[in-house]
């Protein structure tokens, strides 16, 4: 009798993997099994039916795999034994530091040219980006699905001070990340009420409601057309140009070196990399204060938080606001990096793909929105044939995630207090 329920549960688990190679097939038959065949009479329609039965090959394969886990039991965890868990929280302050000496070193490294410095800033404004959101989702335990909105607030704020008014990149960066957080004020007011599902969804429109209206107030952003123009920061007044105003030096005329674009690249990369730090340094000191415990408490159970004499308005209000300064400075930087922007450069996918970061590298841990942020954004950008394939990575990375390790790669942190065993 076991044998012939063995026997029948593998049937079953066949013919679910089938279904799921055939359902696998219809979906990837419109996106990739056509192609467009350039010749020189004209363009004609092709097949790639190949890569059609790759993609059902794989997800028949992975969920035949999946049912053999769930016959064996439940599926397996991704941990660690005690002891060598034990070792690596030890040797993870020596890691950290290691990290960024890493980075430190990063652009004078023999293999480092031009294009790894210019990705490597990339990557670290997305860290920043997640760190911010970190607060917010990690800590506080709110889901925003419109982070990409303080974002946009804080890169069109110096756009449109620098090329307005004047004003350098410098006066405005705090100036950003302070609008960037009355926002996030004017945001948590309406969602004092609400939570989870609700919740995201009323940040999911407040985000749209932001692009949208750059997108149309043409007077006041240009609308579509974007902002261009934007100045480049300056390392106290040295601008990094080929040549220098009138009355003015340059930064290679002062310090007496030869002209070379790289040294915009590496200030700006040195630039986005302290401002990460300062994020980081700034959350884990928060944490240890009664705003962060007040953060982990609010996440932990909003009725307890309560009945502990908190109060939750002020404790949401703070952490929109202090992750929306965060997402201000990182904007304000963004828009000096590319000198150019426009509404299409704050659309919803980039609020997926900050919270996919936080996720995936485990809300509540610093260190791991550092390696989602390498995963999903560092790996296309040096890998560009995969950059077409990044969502399907992001589906990918997040259905798996979330059936071995739901709390994320390197969920494991050091609590904020530890009592001591008793004796």
């Amino acid at each position: 009798m076991a044998a012939d329920a063995g026997i029948a549960s593998l049937r079953q688990a066949a013919a679910d993997a089938l279904i799921g190679g055939l359902v696998a097939a219809a979906l990837a038959l419109p996106m990739l099994g056509f192609r467009l065949v350039d010749s020189a009479l004209a363009l004609s329609l092709g097949l790639r039916l190949d890569w059609v039965l790759w993609a059902a090959l794989a997800v028949a394969a992975g969920r035949f795999g999946l049912n053999l886990l769930r016959l064996g039991g439940t599926l397996p965890r991704l941990s660690l034994p005690d002891a060598l868990t034990a070792r690596l929280g030890g040797a993870r302050p020596w890691f950290g530091w290691a990290l960024i000496g890493f980075a430190v070193m990063l652009p004078f490294l023999p293999f480092a040219d031009r294009n790894l410095v210019d990705k490597a800033t990339l990557v670290l404004i997305y860290v920043m980006l997640g760190w911010g959101l970190n607060i917010v989702v990690g800590l506080a335990g709110l889901l925003d699905l419109g982070f990409v909105a303080f974002y946009a607030v804080g890169a069109y704020s110096y756009a449109l001070l620098a090329t307005k008014l004047g004003w350098s990149f410098w006066v405005c960066l705090p100036l950003a990340g302070m609008l960037a957080a009355s926002f996030g004020v004017t945001l948590g007011f309406p969602v004092l009420r609400l939570r989870g599902d609700y919740l995201a969804i009323v940040t999911l429109g407040f985000g749209e409601i932001i692009r949208v209206v750059l997108q149309n107030w043409q007077d006041f952003t240009n609308g579509p057309a974007g902002i261009t123009g934007i100045p480049r920061p300056t390392l106290f007044g040295l601008p990094f140009a080929a040549s220098a105003p009138a009355g003015g030096q340059t930064f290679a005329e002062f310090f007496g070196l030869e002209f070379s674009g790289n040294h915009r690249i590496i200030f700006l990369y040195f630039v986005i990399l302290v401002l990460a730090l300062l994020t980081n340094l700034f959350t884990l000191r928060i944490r240890r204060l009664p705003i962060g415990r007040a953060w982990e408490a609010l996440r932990e159970d909003e009725i307890a938080c309560r009945s502990l004499g908190l109060n939750p308005t002020n404790i949401k209000l703070s952490a929109f606001a202090t992750g929306a300064m965060f997402a201000g400075f990182a904007g304000s930087f963004f828009a000096t990096r590319q000198g150019f922007i426009s509404p299409e450069s704050f659309t919803f996918i980039e609020s997926a793909v900050i919270l996919a970061i936080v996720v995936l590298g485990g809300m509540g841990s610093q260190v791991g929105v550092v390696l989602a942020a390498l995963l999903l954004v560092g790996l296309p950008e040096w890998f560009r044939e995969l950059q077409q394939y990044r969502m399907l990575a992001f589906g990918g990375a997040m259905v798996l995630i979330m059936l071995w390790k739901p709390s994320g790669l390197l969920s494991s942190r050091s609590p904020t207090i530890s009592l001591g065993r008793p004796k």
